[in-house]
């Protein structure tokens, strides 16, 4: 399993697009999907969403790890809006169909599966093109074009290094914790929860210092370089907006046009089926 998230670099439709073009495209539907509540076109957007996951060639194995930690926390969070807010969904659609009761005020009712699976829906829509965005988009290349769209090529090149920092970081906490777990340090699950948390902040304290470090370095080396003190710069992997990049950003907005008309055809966020 891959255990962190770095460009892969891939020979796809969804490769050949800007980074630009891939960072607008993956505003726009986290737009659709923040305005809606339309199951309708919530499947329709999943459906859409892994076709794209498929066209960018990126296998499941290299995202299995990631998939697995973002399910866990889905789950967590569908639990606790069923333990803090169990009737949000009777309140919402205006009726309440008890399926059966579990205890004290907690009743399972329709509305609310059906309110908590368009919420489950909404994440699993945005899921496989925050993974497109992260996995097929070059640090360098997304930098340059968002230069090319008036960004300052200061703050685009600070988002290219932290583009390519994340992964460094994730090597260090795992060459850090296999170091630490050679000098006896247990990170498995044989220890408790709290021994288990201490031990993981040891590994925290040399990442940091390693990530200072780090930091200097660079600064120093793009001062050698004279960075920044010109007022533009070339980039050696800048790529221009071609008919493609203008194609997919049309689609995605035309996506947030239907998610407007469905606010008027709903009468609100929500599309109720037990009226």
């Amino acid at each position: 399993m891959k255990l962190m998230l770095e460009y892969i670099d891939k020979d796809s439709f969804i490769h050949n697009l800007t980074g630009a073009t891939k960072l607008i495209c993956f505003i726009l539907w986290c737009i659709t999907t923040m305005i809606t509540y339309d199951t309708r076109l919530l499947i329709f957007m999943i459906i859409f969403s892994l076709f794209l996951f498929k066209l960018s060639k990126i296998k499941l194995n290299e995202v299995s790890f990631v998939l697995m930690f973002i399910l866990f926390f889905l789950l967590l969070n569908n639990i606790f809006i069923f333990i803090f807010a169990p009737n949000t969904g009777t309140e919402i659609y205006g009726t309440k169909t008890i399926l059966f009761h579990l205890v004290g005020p907690y009743n399972v009712t329709l509305e609310q599966l059906f309110y908590q699976l368009n919420i489950t829906l909404k994440y699993f829509s945005v899921i496989p093109l925050a993974l497109i965005f992260i996995l097929a988009t070059n640090p360098g290349e997304f930098a340059s074009s968002l230069n090319r769209i008036g960004v300052s090529y200061k703050i685009s090149y600070s988002i290219s290094l932290a583009l390519r920092y994340i992964p460094d970081i994730i090597n260090d906490y795992k060459n850090i914790s296999i170091a630490k777990q050679a000098r006896g340090i247990d990170l498995s699950k044989n220890e408790k929860l709290s021994k288990r948390i201490k031990n993981v902040s040891l590994i925290l304290v040399p990442i940091v210092f390693s990530s200072i470090e780090r930091i200097e370095k660079i600064s120093c080396s793009m001062e050698l370089r004279a960075f920044g003190y010109n007022k533009k710069r070339t980039w050696y992997n800048e790529r221009k907006f071609k008919t493609n990049d203008f194609i997919s950003m049309i689609s995605f907005l035309m996506l947030v046009v239907v998610s407007v008309c469905l606010l008027f055809v709903n009468n609100g966020r929500f599309f109720n089926p037990f009226i």
